[in-house]
């Protein structure tokens, strides 16, 4: 198994520099080929998406269908998958950003009740209760 690096998957997803992403597309291609998994950690989506987000304008829409489309490439193992997908059902249904909803559900998968926050924009997420 291979681990990916939050540079190596937006050049390969977003081939915006033509030298680094074709670099990233061999690499994972050649993984691909040997049969490797590639890992991909939950720090690494987050700061996938913070960048998405950020420093390209994504709408969440796209990078939802960024991450689902991550989840039905094969060749890829995604941390915590099942908890992941929690976390992107919820950050699809509200206002609450990836790494938020992240967060309430590994709270939650530790026994959390809730999780306390001042954010006013979680107060719709399930995992969350506003103080």
């Amino acid at each position: 198994m291979i681990g990916l690096d939050t540079n190596v998957l937006l050049r390969y997803l977003l081939q915006d520099d033509e030298v680094q992403g074709e670099k990233a597309a061999r690499a994972i291609g050649q993984a691909a080929a040997r049969k490797e998994t590639l890992f991909i950690s939950v720090v690494v989506l987050c700061k996938a998406v913070w960048v998405l987000e950020s420093g390209y304008g994504y709408r969440k829409a796209d990078i939802v269908g960024v991450l689902d489309e991550l989840f039905e490439t094969g060749g890829f193992e995604i941390e915590q998958r099942d908890l992941v997908r929690l976390a992107l059902d919820d950050y699809r249904a509200n206002k609450a950003d990836f790494a938020d909803c992240w967060i309430g559900r590994t709270n939650e998968a530790h026994h959390c009740r809730h999780t306390m926050t001042f954010d006013r924009t979680l107060n719709t997420v399930e995992t969350f209760r506003v103080l």
